[in-house]
């Protein structure tokens, strides 16, 4: 199967972006003349399958090598990094370089920095007294096709980092993947934003099209009509609750990593026990596209309903003389077989974790927080999991989830978790709870909550949630629906103007802004008077709407977004960007620091 999805039925043609990327990452090899020892930083490797083959980068005359702090083993005499602009990362380098001249060892250096170089990396360059022996380039991937709806922008520290650092250079490059876009596809007429760095994005985003103008003048009509920017803390309840769609809950079991899970063999029943196997999951795999955003109790029943044809198709063949064209079905049928073996044995393993009691009481407790009942009996589920030395994440998506709904833990409840989390999980984490307080995740009650009100007006609790059947978005987590999707449905609807009270009880500015014609003289002015909808093009067209979250997204709110599209009276399409796809785990980990 595939690990480069197909990106055919892309609602806006993904296929060049990915190209393009391509095409630029050949040049940079092209101009490396001759056998050369491509070192790639681990976490771009799987970024790159998504764009090119192996098999292309060994008709370059490429060797493959992953950077660490080791010696590169490589008769090549020309190396080119391809690194993020991280300092850590430049220490690697220095430390290969360092090792290759007390060997005597001659080698062409190329440092190429994905999207872009920074000061601060080149001076580690400095320091270490290799600048000299480096030549220094740009390869500009700012956008990842993951899917035929879902692009990302591979910036899987910028919501800590705009938070806890106060870096927000995260913020320029997703404006300039943006900017990129509008060069292929027209400026973007309109603008909707909630939350600091979206509104700053939207700033930024304007400041670009002053300077390098996106010339539509040609265009009869942009093919991205809107765009919707949300910041992953507007609403950070979301992702700490387990998804309960089948992507969801293989990317909280499994941690889906660009499109794909790496497992043991046995798992899928393969004979190769203790060996890992990578399991593409885009929408390549038909089966895999038909049941990745239903719940997962709805998908076990599917998938038993598929075998169970398969069996009677079988026996029938078996027991009747079949035609010609009947036998040409069941062969047909045969050929999904290796797809739904595969995600049988996926969905079998998945139900051993979500049988367990206490991802059940997780669930509960989850439900319980979001519901705003019972205080008292969340803390002493929470302090339990403590005492027994639950994993730290598990305590803490609690603990922050209760946090956020609650505008913060009571004083006496703050300062007896925090020292009980010291306590049991050792002091070495002080500094992801500071970091956590900073970024204002984990913190004393200040003032009253506002989320019984969120709540309710927004309908983000809907009772009796038919997942079989579903008719409103929060079958998604059973009964909840999310928070940031339902401000995208009224950013979609109506714009900002009808729920304007909610957004000012939400964390962050909002914007809402028309982009001046298509000329070259940018313009931008608030939407005013009648709130207007984006879901109608003059031409009878769906409307495509670009919707970014700033800090992460989550595959149960992707789900919970087609889910939107797919409805008949949604006259719109909608192509999904993130920093980064996330659950609770991998959202928290980045603020998480050990001392010593």
């Amino acid at each position: 199967m595939a690990q480069i999805p197909n990106l055919d039925n892309a609602p806006v043609n993904l296929t060049s972006i990915r190209e393009h990327s391509q095409k630029e990452l050949i040049n940079i090899l092209k101009n490396v003349r001759g056998k050369k020892c491509l070192v790639i930083d681990p976490k771009l490797g799987d970024s790159l399958s998504l764009i090119i083959q192996s098999s292309i980068l060994k008709e370059q005359g490429v060797e493959l090598r992953h950077l660490s702090a080791d010696p590169i083993q490589s008769d090549c005499t020309k190396i080119v990094f391809l690194v993020r602009a991280q300092p850590d990362l430049m220490r690697f380098i220095c430390s290969n370089v360092h090792d290759d001249v007390s060997k005597g060892l001659q080698r062409e250096y190329h440092v190429y920095f994905v999207p872009r170089r920074t000061v601060v990396c080149e001076k580690v360059l400095e320091d270490e007294k290799i600048h000299h022996m480096i030549t220094v380039g740009e390869y500009p991937l700012y956008l990842l096709p993951m899917d035929e709806d879902v692009l990302s922008f591979e910036l899987d520290l910028s919501y800590r980092e705009c938070l806890v650092d106060g870096d927000a250079s995260s913020l320029w490059h997703i404006a300039k993947a943006i900017h990129k876009l509008e060069f292929s596809f027209g400026l973007i007429p309109n603008v909707r934003a909630k939350g600091k760095a979206s509104v700053r994005i939207a700033d930024i985003l304007n400041r670009m099209q002053a300077e390098e103008p996106v010339n539509s003048s040609d265009m009869v009509m942009p093919e991205i009509n809107t765009v919707i920017l949300l910041d992953r803390e507007v609403d950070m309840v979301t992702p700490l609750c387990s998804q309960l769609t089948y992507e969801g809950l293989l990317d909280e079991f499994l941690h889906i990593n660009n499109g794909s899970v790496e497992i043991d063999g046995s798992i899928l029943g393969l004979p190769q026990d203790g060996k890992k196997t990578k399991v593409p999951l885009n929408s390549s795999d038909k089966l895999f596209k038909e049941i990745r955003d239903l719940n997962f109790e709805v998908v076990v029943q599917i998938l038993r309903q598929k075998a169970t044809s398969m069996k009677q198709d079988y026996t029938d063949m078996t027991t009747t003389t079949q035609s010609v064209s009947e036998l040409k079905d069941f062969v047909k049928k045969l050929n999904s077989l290796p797809e739904m073996t595969r995600h049988i044995n996926l969905a079998q393993h998945l139900s051993t974790f979500t049988s367990k009691p206490n991802f059940l009481g997780q669930l509960d407790m989850e439900h319980t927080i979001i519901e705003a009942q019972s205080y008292d009996i969340c803390f002493e589920y929470i302090e339990e999991l403590i005492h027994k030395q639950e994993p730290l994440i598990t305590v803490l998506r609690l603990l922050i989830l209760f946090s956020i709904t609650n505008a913060g833990l009571p004083k006496k409840h703050f300062d007896y978790f925090r020292r009980e989390l010291l306590h049991s999980y050792g002091f070495e984490h002080i500094a992801t709870l500071n970091n956590l307080e900073k970024a204002g995740l984990f913190k004393k009650q200040e003032s009253r909550s506002n989320w019984l009100t969120i709540k309710r007006t927004l309908e983000l609790v809907v009772e009796d949630t038919d997942t079989a059947n579903p008719n409103d978005i929060a079958y998604v987590f059973s009964g909840y629906a999310p928070l940031s999707i339902r401000l995208v449905q009224q950013a979609i609807r109506s714009g900002w103007r009808p729920v304007e009270e909610i957004l000012k009880l939400l964390p962050g500015p909002h914007l809402e802004t028309r982009r001046g014609g298509f000329s070259n003289s940018p313009s931008t002015d608030t939407l005013s008077g009648t709130p207007t909808s984006v879901a109608k093009v003059p031409d009878g067209r769906r409307a495509l709407v670009l919707v970014v979250f700033v800090g992460g997204v989550t595959f149960a709110e992707i789900s919970a977004l087609r889910f939107l599209s797919a409805q008949e009276s949604m006259a719109y399409d909608l192509v999904i960007a993130s920093t980064k796809i996330v659950n609770g785990q991998t959202l928290l980990e980045t603020f998480m620091e050990k001392l010593g």
